[in-house]
């Protein structure tokens, strides 16, 4: 089957995301959606198509010979991500953390050195003390923007791992910049761009070799997948992740390859939607005498607005704020009262989450003043005034329960 029978190269890439992926049609006609091709097993008309297509597929052409390998569903997902991101090929993995997980083991050997940047997702630091340090890789932490790169660097470094903007104070990043002076050096250079969701920020453009996304949030839109893929900027780089792909024995259901490239198809208004609804409840925080700081680099305030402004054309519904109050226990008491939000770990879906942030997590986050409670919102699609009056009413529990306790 064809996934994608038109050209499209020449039109936006909101245009693109609606058709790449789309089943041929067969006889004159044929579905919308690409459908759920569903097998463990691949059968093959005789040994010698068997052998040609295993010869095809050890040669890198994207076929099947196992279930394990995908078939049309995850060919087309992998089409559209690939095209979201203007990479080479993308792999699908079964969560956003085997994703970042699969680029490590693809990359690293013991003896090696990578640097990463001390803002990212949490769970990376437990694959460095679960994985890498017993495989003897040295993982390195640092602060862009106040370290210098190339101060770092060492003959051993071969990956330079960022996300941008961080995980809970969404500190942007100069990726164009770092990327630059690890790939003078010969070093690789991998992102987490699952805040921007491709949409909205091109990694592999600014000058990084890998772009990881977390399916699960803003791809599928819905809270209902489990996903991570991988997208490589050369042939070279993905023939080294593909081969640690296929040895970690990776793979995720074709239903939920299906759902995935549905939420692709919606991503551009929907994100949209985002934007609008924390860009009014970012406001609405910002003047709120109860909040000491709200983190959303579209704030004209915010520390990393000017290089968001630069790098990226548009944001999401994550955002974070600071109490006024120096009391830890504002932020459990402030989303115990909420309504609309729900308390919830994950985002991307259509729904409206709030966070108590794990002080242990801000901790690691060299901006972090530190000394105050924050709760981490992830924006969802319902009615901004509604959300806002949600989040009146939980400030004014926290006033009577400090008031009370006082």
């Amino acid at each position: 089957m064809s996934h994608d029978p038109i050209s499209h190269d020449d039109a936006d890439l909101r245009t693109r995301l609606i058709h790449v992926g789309s089943p041929a049609l067969r006889d004159g006609a044929g579905p919308v959606n690409v459908p759920v091709v569903r097998t463990s097993t691949v059968r093959f008309a005789d040994s010698a198509a068997q052998q040609a297509l295993q010869a095809r597929r050890g040669a890198g052409e994207r076929v099947a010979t196992y279930g394990r390998h995908g078939l049309d569903t995850h060919a087309a997902l992998e089409s559209a991500i690939t095209t979201l991101e203007g990479g080479y090929r993308t792999l699908l993995a079964p969560s956003g953390l085997s994703a970042i997980s699969l680029v490590f083991l693809a990359l690293l050997k013991p003896g090696d050195h990578v640097l990463v940047s001390d803002s990212v997702y949490a769970p990376v630091r437990k694959v460095d003390q679960v994985l890498l340090q017993r495989q003897g890789i040295r993982v390195e932490y640092f602060t862009p923007g106040r370290d210098a790169l190339p101060d770092l660097l060492r003959p051993q470094t071969r990956l330079l791992y960022v996300e941008s903007p961080g995980s809970l104070l969404y500190e942007v990043l100069d990726l164009p910049a770092l990327a630059a002076q690890a790939r003078e050096r010969g070093v690789a250079v991998a992102i987490d761009n699952t805040w921007g969701a491709g949409l909205y920020h091109q990694p592999l453009a600014l000058g990084a070799n890998i772009s990881i996304q977390a399916a699960t949030k803003y791809l599928a839109g819905h809270s209902d997948v489990m996903m991570g893929s991988v997208t490589a900027d050369t042939p070279e780089l993905f023939d080294r992740l593909a081969a640690t792909h296929d040895a970690l024995g990776l793979s995720v259901g074709a239903d939920d390859a299906y759902l995935t490239l549905r939420g692709i198809r919606t991503l551009d208004v929907r994100l949209a939607r985002h934007q609008a609804n924390a860009t009014a409840v970012a406001a609405y925080l910002s003047a709120h005498p109860d909040v000491f700081q709200v983190y959303y680099p579209p704030l004209p305030q915010d520390p990393g607005h000017a290089l968001w402004k630069r790098d990226f054309s548009g944001a999401n519904g994550l955002l974070t704020f600071a109490f006024a109050q120096n009391d830890p226990r504002a932020a459990g008491v402030f989303v115990d009262a909420l309504r609309y939000f729900s308390i919830g770990a994950s985002w991307g879906g259509y729904e409206s989450l709030a966070l108590e942030a794990a002080p242990q997590r801000l901790a690691e986050h060299t901006g972090w003043p530190g000394g105050r409670s924050a709760v981490r919102l992830h924006v969802g699609l319902e009615h901004p005034d509604d959300l806002i009056s949600d989040l009146e009413q939980g400030f004014a529990a926290v006033r009577d329960r400090l008031r009370l306790s006082a």
